[in-house]
């Protein structure tokens, strides 16, 4: 490819080692949550959010369990500052819940930012300045003193009108484009903040260590976020934040191997919403967490609802392939994928199962509301007879014999492979019913009479066409009786090979499944017939003649 010469490694590592975090596996407990979907998620809508769907959006974060929600930026515009009236003016905020604001380091907008929050019982007041390399000699022209003193003038102001309002908020501060900062110099200017802020462990600043724009692999993120929980002064009354981006793709790793170095709280949006490839995706990251038994402190009990909202709110559609909350991320088609979740399920309802380790299921679909027939055993040409059996008996009570689901999913890959598209639960449904169950035509049998003599003795009234017959026979069973009684009558070269049955319904008026199959002619094909009726006998009945018309016996006989 052209000009990658012109590209070249933009972050700064700390100037230590700093690898303690590696020596940690897995995250133990939930961070501190921080939505910034109403801000820095609403920001980046091609049509942001009017005010009544803000409102929409606020309620189901406060649903969810968000306890810091960043509701905007007030001094930005008269929506922005609106919103910020209209939850403190309504009482919309509970006492558990402390809105954010963000502002930059500049006296006006910080005074209008106050002036917002009049009257908030809990706030975060977030206070920012770009911080990189880039930014310090391209756009603002400055040295780092001067960088530092923009900072350290917006927390002096900070402080003075908090002050003046009874001393009600809490502090947060970023270095804008962290990232591409030198490390030294981004402990600099975040120290000289604390040392204006003076925390304490009853009252503490947040610093807020962005991926303004992903320059690095994850673990070097890692380590820039270690050095500065190191060294950072206060550090007992510091909560040490993350704000990472996707540029790279790596918004996840970095905000977990951010976690596993020491940061105790994480801002982000539901589903990754933000600008350019996104924000981090909270809903991935809380799920991660307990997809591995942490409590992530969230409730993501109906994804599917969740999604309406915001799909609603933002005009932003949910990828099919969202970690979790995509339509299709527990959707199994290949046929070897659903065996092993029929399995895995199966398994489950034999054993006392403390955890959940169904295969390729990180977690139960149910636990997010979703379900397995119509979102895990998806079935198109792909599919396989464990998924489709697995998706008949669970919805509609057929327990097909193992090689009666290796017959009929044959056939419903066939019809997928020849429509060329996926087949829902009830159009498989369908297709059992129409090939398979109660099957006519040409041979109806009409009805059977039993007499138990030398075995068993039947009378038996046939239809094919307009022709009514009678035939007899005899068997060591009543089937049996009925088969001999059709194949000699009719002469019928088939012999009959399985038998199963069971109630289709549970309680005393359910209907009877019967399932047949039979062995036809000199190369022993072998047909399956099913058969449904309130009387078992008559289900198994039908099941036969069901399999002697799918192997087409009576027209080979006519010819």
């Amino acid at each position: 490819m052209k000009n990658y010469q012109k590209y070249t490694r933009n972050y700064f590592m700390p100037p230590e080692s700093c690898i303690d975090w590696t020596r940690r596996d897995y995250v133990e407990k939930a961070p501190v949550w921080c939505s910034v979907d109403l801000r820095d998620g609403n920001q980046s809508l091609i049509v942001p959010m009017s005010l009544e769907e803000k409102l929409d959006f606020f309620n189901l974060l406060v649903k969810i369990g968000f306890k810091e929600i960043e509701i905007g930026f007030p001094a930005a515009s008269e929506t922005e500052y609106e919103f910020c009236r209209a939850l403190i003016e309504r009482d919309l905020i509970p006492d558990d819940v402390t809105i954010q604001v963000l502002t930059q380091s500049r006296p006006h907008i910080i005074e209008r930012t106050f002036a917002a929050l009049d009257g908030a019982k809990n706030a975060i007041v977030h206070l920012y300045n770009s911080t990189s390399v880039a930014q310090r000699e391209q756009v603002f022209q400055k040295s780092k003193e001067e960088i530092i003193e923009i900072a350290v003038s917006g927390a002096k102001l900070l402080q003075e009108y908090s002050k003046r309002a009874g001393d009600p908020y809490r502090f947060e501060y970023s270095p804008e484009s962290f990232t591409g900062t030198e490390m030294e110099f981004a402990l600099e200017i975040c120290n000289a903040v604390l040392d204006v802020w003076r925390p304490a462990s009853d009252k503490k600043a947040i610093i807020n260590l962005p991926v303004t724009v992903s320059l690095s692999m994850p673990h070097v993120y890692a380590s820039q976020i270690e050095y500065m929980h190191k060294h950072l002064k206060y550090r007992d009354a510091v909560v040490l934040s993350q704000h990472p981006h996707n540029d790279r793709g790596c918004a996840i790793a970095d905000t977990e191997m951010g976690m596993l170095a020491g940061a105790q709280r994480v801002e982000g949006t539901l589903f990754g919403n933000g600008e350019r490839t996104g924000n981090v995706d909270i809903i991935t990251l809380a799920l991660n967490l307990y997809s591995q038994g942490v409590d992530p402190e969230l409730n993501f009990e109906n994804i599917p609802a969740i999604t309406e909202l915001y799909e609603r709110v933002t005009r932003m559609p949910v990828y099919d392939r969202q970690p979790y909350s995509g339509a299709l991320v527990f959707a199994a088609f290949s046929g070897s994928h659903q065996d092993a979740i029929a399995k895995g399920m199966k398994w489950r309802e034999g054993h006392d199962c403390p955890h959940w380790t169904v295969p390729y299921l990180p977690i139960d679909p149910k636990d997010i509301g979703r379900e397995y027939e119509g979102d895990v055993i998806r079935i198109n040409s792909q599919s396989g007879k464990g998924g489709i059996g697995y998706l008949l008996e669970q919805r509609y009570g057929y327990r097909l014999p193992a090689k009666m689901r290796e017959d009929f999913g044959y056939t419903v890959k066939s019809i997928s492979d020849h429509q060329h598209k996926e087949l829902t639960p009830s159009e498989v449904h369908h297709i059992f019913k129409d090939y398979y169950v109660n099957f006519f035509q040409p041979l109806d049998v009409t009805e059977v009479h039993f007499i138990q003599k030398n075995g068993i003795f039947v009378m038996v009234t046939a239809k094919i066409g307009d022709e009514v017959y009678e035939f007899t026979g005899t068997g060591n069973g009543r089937l049996d009786a009925v088969a001999n009684a059709l194949k000699n009558s009719l002469k019928l070269d088939f012999s009959l090979l399985t038998y199963e049955e069971h109630a289709l319904e549970r309680g005393t008026n359910s209907r009877a499944v019967a399932y047949v199959s039979i062995s036809c002619g000199r190369d022993n094909k072998i047909c399956w017939g099913s058969g449904v009726h309130d009387d078992i006998m008559a289900a198994s009945v039908n099941a036969l003649v069901s399999a002697i018309n799918r192997a087409g016996l009576i027209q080979q006989r006519n010819a």
